[in-house]
């Protein structure tokens, strides 16, 4: 199991199975915090630190490309993702210009979908792999995308909370 640095979670592949209804609830979590007015929801604290509204977009993004991995894990024997662009969707796609309460509802929205996919997972599908092509192409299995998208989950939540709970 690897264990986080900055955060603490904990890489236990054996929590999988419960990643559907917290991916809900931190959701929920996220979408709450759009909606404060604070002015630092957009304002980045250096050039190289996503804004809190930047790292909800991300998040959204991530749930909407994992539910496509996952589904493609299920139809192919170990399918070759593509990179999700991370970096350059933030330009690409504005996300320092978007409405925080259309994320916060898309958000929940990338959540529900990406549950539902994982609560329908069975005992074997849990093992079916797929190749995660970040930092470097990994082979690794779908409890384990489950694992790492609560990780991403949690950890920017915590990136959010540290630039508007000062």
């Amino acid at each position: 199991m690897n264990t986080c640095a900055e955060c603490g979670f904990v890489y236990d592949l054996t929590r999988a199975t419960v990643v559907a209804p917290l991916a809900r609830e931190h959701a929920v979590e996220y979408a709450d915090l759009l909606l404060t007015d604070s002015p630092k929801l957009r304002q980045r604290p250096d050039a190289d630190t996503w804004s809190p509204l930047e790292y909800a977009c991300h998040m959204r993004d991530v749930l909407f490309m994992q539910r496509e991995r996952a589904l493609a894990a299920r139809r192919m024997d170990t399918p070759d993702t593509t990179p999700m662009g991370r970096d350059e969707r933030v330009e690409h796609d504005g996300y320092a210009d978007q409405k925080p309460s259309d994320v916060g509802r898309q958000l929940r929205d990338a959540a529900l979908l990406f549950a539902n996919v994982l609560e329908r997972l069975g005992d074997d599908d849990w093992e079916r792999t797929l190749i995660f092509s970040y930092p470097d192409p990994q082979e690794v299995s779908l409890r384990w995308l489950a694992v790492h998208t609560l990780h991403e989950l949690r950890h920017h939540l915590l990136d959010m909370h540290r630039q508007l709970d000062t």
